[in-house]
């Protein structure tokens, strides 16, 4: 059995976070692992309370996985402090981790800060160069590479000037621009255009955990890159079609009803 590792926060409601990564990881066949970086007080209407483990305990984690069973794969979330990203890149290029799937979260779906600007810069510095994907959404992408989106081309254009300044293959995803729900691969300079319609007019919670999380769990199994992109975004649009009426804000995702 493949194995993947999410280093992520926990979400005490379920839509999102460490808990959406092994509900999604499970339902592609694969044994889920997790460190977890903070521990959340949220719902699907918003956050309510942040608390960061500490950047030692952050390691015990890393390397109580990383001596036992090695990852094949690894999703990285939410990091709330520079230490921690310090840390998660050093134990990460130590034990020599592949298929690193980088989710760059900034701010949730309610609109709460989840990484501070300096936080950023380490990922931006040491954890995106190790990564073999990052998968920011539109806000994120803009906050890398400090310029705007408001079309398609936009997107190609900023997504070739973050793979080239960090090193690393982009999935800008495009759920933010109002026409689609296209989302835009760049690797190794080449690009392509992964087309999605838009499902559903309800705000919704845990997309971007989902998605990058089916990512690296089809590369654990040895997919393409490509092929783990296609695979998951039609796994998100099968949990997306079937998504629940759970909780009075963002609507989680049906985990359960992408069976692959």
């Amino acid at each position: 059995m493949k194995k993947v590792l999410t280093i992520a926060g926990s979400d005490s409601s379920g839509g999102a976070g460490i808990q959406a990564d092994i509900k999604t990881m499970t339902m592609h066949g694969v044994y889920a692992m997790s460190v977890i970086t903070a521990l959340t007080a949220q719902n699907t209407t918003g956050v309510r309370a942040i608390y960061p483990v500490s950047a030692e305990f952050l390691k015990q984690q890393i390397d109580s996985v990383f001596e036992d069973i090695r990852p094949d794969a690894i999703k990285i979330g939410m990091v709330s402090t520079p230490e921690q990203a310090e840390i998660i890149a050093e134990r990460l290029e130590f034990y020599k981790a592949e298929n690193i799937v980088t989710d760059p979260v900034a701010v949730s779906t309610s609109g709460s800060e989840l990484s501070t600007a300096e936080t950023y810069e380490v990922l931006k510095n040491k954890i995106f160069p190790l990564s073999v994907l990052i998968t920011p959404n539109i806000p994120e992408s803009e906050k890398i590479s400090g310029m705007k989106i408001d079309t398609p081309e936009d997107m190609v254009k900023i997504s070739e000037y973050i793979s080239g300044k960090y090193r690393c293959s982009v999935l800008c995803k495009g759920g933010h621009l109002k026409e689609n729900a296209d989302d835009f691969l760049y690797s190794e300079g080449k690009g392509k255009w992964y087309r999605g319609e838009r499902l559903t007019d309800k705000e919704l919670h845990g997309t971007g955990c989902t998605l990058s999380s089916a990512i690296a769990s089809n590369l654990a199994k040895g997919y393409t890159l490509e092929k783990s992109v296609q695979s998951a975004k039609k796994y998100i649009s099968d949990c997306i079609e079937s998504v629940s009426d759970i909780g009075h804000g963002s609507k989680p995702l049906n985990h359960m009803k992408g069976v692959l």
